[in-house]
């Protein structure tokens, strides 16, 4: 009977499948993921940022259901591809009404209000519309709109702005990663590989910028970029190479004495070609267990420079910010509005741990 062997790749692959924890864990960032990339399909507010709101609405909760009247517009609006990515501009505008009555020449509606004492009664003539017709103003401009999980302090669809919000910090942890691990493994590999002065320098360099504590790192780079959606990316990405280089060069130290790496040397192979496909392939498997966590650091990191302020500027939603802005109705009465995305981020933050951790059991060779 032939032995069947399998490799190491096959045996990690099976063991991170056999982690219930890491493979639920795995397919909520995947379903986070299409949710994210596919928002405004999803959400009920296809504006961009999902900020079309109304105070009248300002912290209604969740369930909460009111009657829509859309005035007319000049110019139709028209969904492109674009659209469906980004969201479509906010042309037409929805007013709460509370009741409506149609006369010979005019639509007579009540603007909705708490109090029922500043509603304000208004009309429209039937002209104004593209269709004369009482029964079919109804059924085009008249509506019954749903807020799943309610509305924010501006009257803004909650659920809408949560899951765009999530593009945030999604975004924030790939772009973040994948800057740590350019700049990590590239001076990692160069240091660890050639040793005496360019190890100095490199370890001197992160050395320096561990001893300087993340998150003031991350306020004066962002200072010095300026505010902004990109910026934070930077920021974020620039503070998190050190530990990535850190591992690289140990682990370049370690696998450039192995027989194998002679051998190339000896056959007239290139340093680059050394190192790009004989030394780094042996040296990721702690690289992706570290890029995990730091997924994870991404997204807090990113969360508290919105909450103070040097995040995601307004009117783009993060939950960091979502987070700011509604902390107050903790004591007033409705917390959820703080709580659900300060949940939404301790799940996010919390399956990428979970990830990370089932990534460093399955690469370890001797379980």
């Amino acid at each position: 009977m032939a032995d069947k062997t399998i490799s190491n790749n096959q045996l990690a692959l099976q063991k991170f499948q056999s982690d219930f924890w890491g493979v639920l864990s795995f397919w909520f960032v995947v379903v986070l993921s299409f949710v994210s990339i596919l928002a405004y399909v999803i959400v009920p507010d296809k504006t961009q940022n999902a900020n079309a709101g109304d105070l009248s609405l300002r912290s209604k909760e969740p369930g909460f259901t009111v009657t829509t009247l859309t005035l007319p517009t000049e110019t139709p609006l028209v969904n492109t591809w674009k659209s469906w990515f980004i969201g479509r501009e906010y042309q037409q505008s929805a007013i709460p009404i509370s009741n409506y009555h149609f006369t010979k020449d005019s639509i007579h509606y009540t603007t909705y209000s708490n109090n029922p004492l500043t509603a304000q009664n208004q009309s429209l003539p039937l002209s104004s519309f593209h269709e004369q017709k009482p029964h079919n103003i109804i059924n085009d401009y008249i509506n019954q709109k749903y807020y799943i999980l309610g509305t924010d302090s501006q009257g803004r669809d909650f659920l809408s702005r949560l899951i765009i919000g999530s593009r945030v910090s999604l975004s924030i942890g790939f772009v973040a990663v994948a800057l740590s691990l350019i700049i990590g493994v590239s001076l990692g590999a160069l240091a660890g590989y050639y040793g005496g002065k360019t190890d100095a320098l490199i370890m001197w360099l992160v050395n320096m910028v561990w001893s300087i504590p993340t998150l003031l790192l991350v306020i004066a780079i962002t200072l010095a970029l300026g505010k902004g959606f990109w910026q934070v990316f930077v920021a974020v990405g620039l503070t998190m190479w050190v530990e990535v280089a850190r591992v690289v060069r140990g682990q370049v130290i370690s696998v450039k004495e192995q027989q194998y790496i002679t051998a190339a040397r000896a056959l007239g192979y290139s340093d680059i070609r050394i190192i790009l496909k004989h030394i780094l392939p042996n040296c990721m498997a702690p690289v992706i267990v570290i890029s995990a966590a730091n997924f994870a650091s991404a997204i807090l990191v990113e969360s508290g420079l919105s909450f103070l302020g040097l995040g995601a500027q307004v009117p783009v939603p993060s939950w960091g910010s979502m987070i700011k802005e509604n902390y107050n109705y903790i004591l007033l009465g409705k917390p959820y509005l703080a709580l659900i995305p300060g949940i939404a981020m301790f799940l996010l933050v919390m399956a990428f741990m979970l990830i990370g951790n089932t990534l460093r059991d399955a690469l370890d060779v001797k379980k």
